[in-house]
C-alpha cells in the first residue's frame, strides 16, 4: 500500500496550502525581520544570479535596504556557496557550514556523471590541491582548472572543475553579490573565507522542522526536492509523534507543525515580484500549491528562468526590469486576464520597486506586454 493511500488527517486544500506557505515565505504581509535573520528562516536564498536575494528579501521585508545586505557580504555574515541542488545560494555563515555540510555526500556523488573525464583523479588529492590554490588567493574556476589540468592532464577540464566544487566546500567572494558593485566569480574555501569550521553538518531531524517552518505543510518527497537528498523517510517517521499530519487533495501526506500558521484559504494574498529561481517555486515535488497547472512550465526556456509575479498568492506571469542610464522599465507579461484592481495592485508593487532603494531614482515606464529574451 502507498503513503498516500495510508495518509490520514484533515484534508488541506490547494488554496490552503498557498496560504500556509505564503505565511512561511514571508509574503502574506511584509515583516520588518532584519535581512540575516530572514536568509536563515528561508534556509537561504536562491543566488544563482547576484540580484535575486534582493528582489527576494525586497518582497518579505518592509524597508529592505539593499546596502544592509551587502555589508552583510562584505563582514563574511552571508555567504554565496553551492548547498541544496547543486546549486547556489545565500546563507548565513553558519548555515553555509552546516547545510553543506549535511548536503555535503550528495555533492560527492554528484561526481558519479563526470567518471570518465576523472579516470586516474585521486579525489582527495584533488580536494586538497584545490584547497591550496584557492586559499593562497582567489581564483576563477578558469584559473582553477588550468592549475588542476597540470596535475592531471589526461583528465576533462570541466570534470576537474566539478570535481574541485563537489570535493571542497567554496564560496564566491565580494565583490561579487554586492548590490551594483559585483565582480566576476573568484572562489576561496568557506572555511578559509569565515576564518573558522566551529559547526557541525545539521542535523536531518532538525533540518526537516526548519524546513517546515519555512515551506509547510509538506510531504517527504517536498523535503527531498528541496534538499536534493533521498531516503528521508525514516527522519519523518522519527518525528512523526511530534507533528500534525494532513492530506492534499489528491491524498498525499503532508507533515506540520503543531504550532505553525495555517491561514484560513480566503485570506487575502498581495501582489508580489519576486526573482528568477526563487525558492517559493522549487522547494516542493508538486507545486501547485503555487504553480496553478495550467501555467507549468512557461517561466523556463532551457536553463534560463523569468523572474515571476504573484496574483492572488499563485504564478500569474513574469516580468522583466532593463535598466538603462536614462530611465527604468518593468514589462509583465501577464499570463490570464487580470482584474483592474490585480492590476492596479501589480503596478503598485512596481512603483515600490522602482522608487525604492532597488530603484535607480531615473524616470521610470511600466508595460504590459511580451517578456522576451534571457
Amino acid at each position: 500500500m502507498t503513503a498516500a493511500k495510508k495518509a490520514q488527517g484533515p484534508v488541506l486544500t490547494t488554496r490552503a496550502l498557498n496560504r500556509a506557505t505564503l505565511e512561511r515565505q514571508l509574503l502574506l504581509r511584509r515583516h520588518t525581520m532584519k535581512p540575516a535573520a530572514a536568509v536563515a528562516h528561508l534556509l537561504g536564498l536562491q543566488a544563482q544570479n547576484v540580484k535575486p536575494p534582493y528582489y527576494a528579501l525586497a518582497a518579505r521585508l518592509e524597508g529592505f535596504d539593499p546596502e544592509v545586505y551587502s555589508r552583510l557580504m562584505q563582514d563574511r555574515e552571508l555567504v554565496r556557496i553551492v548547498t541544496m541542488r547543486s546549486t547556489i545560494h545565500a546563507h548565513t555563515a553558519d548555515d553555509a557550514l552546516a547545510l553543506r555540510g549535511l548536503v555535503q555526500p550528495a555533492r560527492a556523488r554528484e561526481l558519479g556523471q563526470f567518471r570518465q573525464g576523472l579516470v586516474g583523479v585521486d579525489l582527495e588529492e584533488l580536494a586538497v590541491r584545490a584547497k591550496e590554490l584557492v586559499e593562497s588567493e582567489p581564483r576563477t574556476l578558469k584559473q582553477l582548472r588550468e592549475e588542476l589540468i597540470k596535475v592531471w592532464p589526461d583528465a576533462d577540464p570541466q570534470a576537474l572543475g566539478v570535481a574541485a566544487r563537489c570535493m571542497l566546500p567554496q564560496v564566491q567572494v565580494t565583490p561579487r553579490g554586492l548590490w551594483r558593485r559585483s565582480g566576476q566569480v573568484a572562489l576561496t574555501s568557506l572555511v578559509h573565507w569565515l576564518g573558522r569550521d566551529d559547526v557541525a553538518p545539521a542535523p536531518p531531524d532538525d533540518t526537516v522542522l526548519r524546513y517546515l517552518a519555512a515551506f509547510g505543510p509538506a510531504s517527504v518527497k517536498d523535503f527531498q526536492t528541496w534538499a536534493g537528498l533521498t531516503r528521508m523517510r525514516e527522519v519523518f517517521e522519527r518525528l512523526r509523534p511530534g507533528l500534525l499530519t494532513f492530506r492534499d487533495e489528491n491524498g498525499v501526506e503532508l507533515f506540520d507543525l503543531p504550532d505553525a500558521p495555517r491561514p484560513d484559504e480566503d485570506t487575502p494574498a498581495p501582489a508580489r515580484l519576486l526573482p528568477e529561481f526563487d525558492n517559493l517555486l522549487l522547494s516542493h515535488a508538486d507545486r501547485s500549491r503555487v504553480v496553478p497547472p495550467e501555467y507549468k512550465g512557461r517561466t523556463w526556456l532551457g536553463n534560463f528562468a523569468w523572474s515571476v509575479f504573484l496574483v492572488d498568492g499563485f504564478l500569474a506571469g513574469v516580468w522583466k526590469l532593463v535598466e538603462d542610464k536614462e530611465s527604468s522599465t518593468i514589462t509583465f507579461e501577464t499570463f490570464g486576464k487580470l482584474t483592474k484592481a490585480q492590476r492596479a495592485e501589480l503596478d503598485a508593487e512596481a512603483v515600490r520597486l522602482l522608487e525604492g532603494p532597488l530603484g535607480t531614482g531615473l524616470p521610470y515606464d511600466i508595460r504590459y506586454g511580451k517578456v522576451v529574451g534571457a
